[in-house]
């Protein structure tokens, strides 16, 4: 139940972002939102501990300030998996500023959304 939440957590956050940044686009279908959101998850969830862990001393210089780039980094990724001419699900940026402050979006609608929603 844990996993679904989390799925349905990420979705919004995605759709939130898309709706809010400018340069952000997603044009499939519901399935294709979730589908992206999946892919985000389990990226969140297995490359980001490590790239997080690999850069602790810039994470410590830089006062955590680091982390958008990890941030932006692994949403970066999403978008250019899920673009037309790999898995054709949609979502596309225009600039790395619409990645970044999409990722800042979905970091602080996922925070918000994940400290309201009890798993």
């Amino acid at each position: 139940m844990s996993f679904l939440i989390r799925l349905v957590i990420n979705a919004f956050a995605l759709w939130v972002a898309v709706g809010i940044v400018s340069g952000l686009e997603m044009a499939g279908s519901f399935w294709q939102l979730l589908l992206v959101a999946l892919i985000l998850g389990v990226i969140n969830a297995s490359v980001k501990p490590i790239m997080k862990l690999l850069s602790i001393p810039l994470i410590l210089a830089t006062l955590g300030l680091f982390l958008l780039v990890i941030n932006t980094i692994i949403f970066g990724f999403v978008i250019w998996l899920a673009a037309p001419e790999r898995l054709d699900l949609g979502l596309t940026s225009s600039s790395f500023w619409a990645t970044f402050f999409g990722a800042v979006v979905i970091s602080l609608v996922s925070g918000i959304a994940s400290s309201v929603i009890k798993d």
